[in-house]
């Protein structure tokens, strides 16, 4: 009998904390994690201080020649760096270490590629990987001339990896053309979306921070969840109904990271775009992580770039019941466990009357004969009270200030 199962990957991470790098344990620890997500044993840790990257091995001689005994002794097969490597250090670290070295980027390019599940994603990761290999081919180092499988290595497939520029290029323009398309088929469908006067939410958030299971607590629809990172790629949009026939649609997005590659951003443009013509964004954040206030301030700076941040906005922080103490920063917000029972019923509460401050205020009569548009109405208002009286209804609810208009149809002239 043959064993058939893969051998999990030994790595090492190796970080370089510079004098005015910010939050480097929590970088070192959120990468060990990314290792872990894409199937790695993370073995040991290695970091160093210095005033700057060692422009030949990123690291210094000795810190290197450490890290090469620690690779032999204890049978690693990959290194994983805490941040971009140029071509010229990814080939000089191989041939001294010689195993496979990767870095951030790349290890989150893999990840993604594992992860894609929809044709236009799939598209998305593959660009973004031959955008970040294009620059690499000079090197022609390990890196470039792997057989082997495992982390690193996924996506393009091995015989991508000898092509030259030229085919390189060529694929990235046919890749290109397809999302064309295929963003052309999308904006059709949101600006059908955007017609119609349904209110839109967005879920964003921190990689991991909950947002599937948010999605899940809302719509009573399975989005595939787990307490791993990026464990959702592709904009899922669910239609929700709330008091009654109010209806709404529930956009879930990729979460977002710190130092995500530019290839990725670029490449996933028209993917968060989703979220940029929503009424209102959802933006989950994990309470029990211990660097929940920097994941928010990611978050934040990356709906700076999209210009989003004058959407409005309401923070949940979930996962409370593993914290006892929170200092919330994001405001409004709301505290929950979406596993609590009571979490699905607490949430819609709120997030109507988050919705009732966003609308307008209104009181209308309607003439007994036109009762049968309320069930119009009922889907674009929310509705607080129906007087009833002959020959007439009176009606007041909340009605966002944009769709003010439809209630034109309810006047009686």
């Amino acid at each position: 009998m043959h064993d058939t199962q893969t051998k999990q990957e030994r790595a090492i991470i190796v970080g370089v904390a510079l004098q005015e790098t910010e939050h480097f344990e929590m970088s070192m620890a959120e990468l060990a994690s990314l290792a872990q997500t894409a199937g790695a044993e993370v073995v040991n840790t290695y970091s160093q201080k210095r005033e700057r990257y060692d422009s030949k091995t990123f690291v210094g001689s000795g810190k290197l020649e450490e890290i090469r005994q620690m690779v032999e002794a204890d049978e690693i097969d990959t290194v994983i760096v805490n941040h971009r490597l140029t071509p010229r250090q990814n080939t000089n670290l191989e041939v001294a270490l010689e195993v496979k070295v990767i870095d951030r980027m790349q290890l989150i390019l893999d990840i993604f590629a594992m992860r894609a599940r929809s044709h236009e994603g799939k598209l998305q990761v593959h660009l973004a990987q031959l955008k970040y290999m294009l620059p690499r081919l000079a090197g022609q180092g390990i890196m470039l001339s792997r057989q082997a499988g495992g982390i690193g290595s996924r996506g393009p497939g091995e015989s991508q990896l000898e092509l030259n520029r030229r085919s390189i290029r060529h694929q990235i323009h046919d890749i290109e053309r397809q999302l064309k398309v295929v963003e052309k088929n999308r904006q059709t469908i949101r600006d059908k979306r955007l017609d119609s006067e349904t209110f839109k939410i967005g879920l964003i958030g921190y990689t991991n921070a909950g947002k599937s299971t948010i999605m899940n607590l809302l719509t009573d629809k399975k989005q595939y969840e787990a307490n791993e990172l990026f464990a959702t790629l592709d904009a899922t949009t669910k239609q929700l109904y709330l008091k009654g026939r109010f209806q709404a649609t529930l956009t879930d997005t990729v979460g977002f990271i710190q130092d995500l590659p530019t290839e990725l951003v670029a490449a996933f443009k028209s993917t968060l775009e989703e979220s940029r013509h929503v009424d209102l964004l959802l933006h989950v954040i994990d309470a029990s992580d211990p660097n929940h206030s920097e994941h928010e301030k990611v978050v934040l700076t990356i709906l700076k770039d999209l210009d989003m941040l004058a959407i409005p906005r309401l923070a949940i922080y979930n996962k409370m019941d593993k914290v006892e103490t929170l200092t919330a920063t994001a405001f409004p917000n709301i505290r929950l466990s979406a596993r609590a029972q009571d979490a699905r019923q607490t949430l819609r509460h709120l997030l109507i009357d988050e919705i009732r401050d966003l609308y307008e205020p209104f009181t209308i009569t309607v003439a007994s004969k036109d009762a049968y548009k309320l069930h119009q109405l009922e889907k674009i208002v929310l509705l607080d009270r129906y007087d009833f009286a002959e020959p007439v209804e009176e009606i007041s609810g909340h009605i966002v200030s944009h769709n003010k208009w439809q209630l034109d149809v309810f006047y009686e002239e």
